[in-house]
């Protein structure tokens, strides 16, 4: 229920979740949520697609963005994915506290039923092992 786009810098890793979740809103059956640091996607997406900017909301730990992703969860029980880009230009984590972070977004994403697709900052090489198991990498 939790993937990860990995890659460089510049290697289109926010291209593939805009890609995805138009795609997915295309094909699905459910809402599809785009989380994002800035609003300049917003003609990128499928109108369809509700874009959030992050930013309106002081995110700035790992836990406020935990409980961030409950709220946008509760708020639609008709949400399949959710794609967060940058988390990284979010917030600072370690290897540790994002595991944290991935064992309690699969517990919400099982019992919701939805997949959460997060960009983070890392690449395959220097990624911790549990993201490896679930990541992409994108090359440009």
């Amino acid at each position: 229920m939790v993937k990860y786009v990995l890659g460089e810098k510049g290697s289109g890793k926010t291209k593939w979740l805009i890609d995805n979740a138009n795609e997915e809103m295309k094909n699905g059956n459910g809402n599809v949520i785009f989380i994002d640091v800035e609003d300049d996607h917003i003609y990128s997406l499928d109108y369809s697609v509700r874009l959030i900017n992050i930013t309106n909301y002081k995110i700035n730990t790992l836990r406020s963005l935990y409980g961030f992703l409950c709220g946008v969860v509760a708020m639609d029980y008709d949400i399949e994915k959710i794609y967060v880009d940058s988390v990284y230009k979010i917030i600072t984590m370690t290897g540790e506290e994002l595991e944290v972070l991935d064992k309690e977004l699969e517990e919400i994403g099982k019992e919701y039923e939805v997949e959460f697709f997060l960009n983070i900052d890392f690449t395959m090489a220097n990624a911790p092992e549990f993201v490896k198991k679930k990541a992409f990498q994108v090359e440009r």
